[in-house]
């Protein structure tokens, strides 16, 4: 294989990761700061996906004006949802190991609630249209442009969110809470606020990684649930309650799944991600960017 071919090989898998790391921000953020091991987390990627591509299909609008319109559509359900579902939970858990049981046991109806409700809405078909899909060449590589512009917004939001958590009062607040959230409690942190805010805004993230998705792939109200599990394997690589690990964790598995592949079938893909899971969990079960 020549550079480019190993240069475009590699970049193709960042251009994957750059999704997988968005939707593991977003579970991270959730699980991290909150216990809520949100397995539903891929659903409301698949519901962003529909939403954006209802609206190109059927208004002619743009969807990369329409991802800001989603993302704080998923947000604003986000926080509805763990204002009715999620809060009462905490409320009445005696402690943390039953309400992780609990809000799992949500997440599982959830998921299906909102994976039904898509097929009552749309059907079962694939679904698909054409945006930015001309190719463009990069230093000798050749990509098609919607590719890019998804990789460059993914990368962007994932920036953005790690940026908020690091330099703004509101980050402290939440690192506070990954941290040690009894303590955090003592000197005044809201939770009651704080806590569904962040839920939202990983929905959010999961919306806007729907939209971006559905200009480059064709999409199924079943979508879902290979990028939740694609996200667990990311935070677990990255580390829980490491937003910069997820980052990291997703455009490795992208690079990894891109070789894998290339060197022995496509078919392997997700067992290519298990193995990948299996080992970190044997050997770092902290997370390879944990401190």
């Amino acid at each position: 294989m020549s550079f480019t071919s190993w240069a475009e090989l590699v970049a193709g898998g960042l251009i994957t990761g750059g999704i997988y790391a968005l939707v593991a921000i977003g579970l991270n953020l959730q699980y991290g700061l909150m216990r809520i091991m949100n397995i539903a987390h891929g659903e409301f990627l698949m519901l962003g996906a529909f939403i954006t591509w209802w609206a190109h299909t059927a208004f002619g609008l743009s969807p990369l004006a329409l991802m800001p319109v989603t993302f704080v559509l998923l947000m604003a359900l986000g926080i509805a949802i763990h204002r009715l579902c999620f809060r009462p939970l905490a409320a009445r858990a005696p402690n943390v190991d039953v309400f992780e049981a609990r809000s799992l046991m949500v997440a599982f109806g959830l998921m299906f609630a909102v994976q039904n409700t898509a097929l009552l809405l749309w059907g079962g078909d694939l679904r698909g249209y054409d945006y930015f899909t001309d190719p463009v060449q990069v230093a000798g590589m050749r990509f098609t442009a919607n590719k890019l512009l998804l990789f460059g917004v993914a990368l962007v939001l994932s920036l953005a969110l790690i940026a908020l958590l690091r330099f703004t009062l509101l980050g402290k607040a939440v690192r506070a809470l990954m941290q040690s959230p009894t303590g955090a409690q003592l000197v005044g942190i809201n939770t009651r606020r704080l806590h569904p805010l962040m839920f939202g805004i990983g929905l959010g993230l999961s919306g806007a990684a729907g939209a971006l998705l559905s200009m480059t792939y064709e999409i199924t109200p079943s979508m879902g649930e290979p990028y939740t599990v694609t996200a667990l394997i990311v935070i677990t690589l990255g580390g829980f309650g490491s937003i910069a690990g997820s980052l990291a964790g997703g455009l490795m598995l992208g690079v990894v799944e891109a070789l894998g592949m290339h060197f022995t079938s496509p078919s392997l893909k997700m067992l290519l991600s298990y193995a990948v899971f299996i080992g970190v969990l044997i050997w770092r079960p902290n997370g390879l960017f944990s401190k």
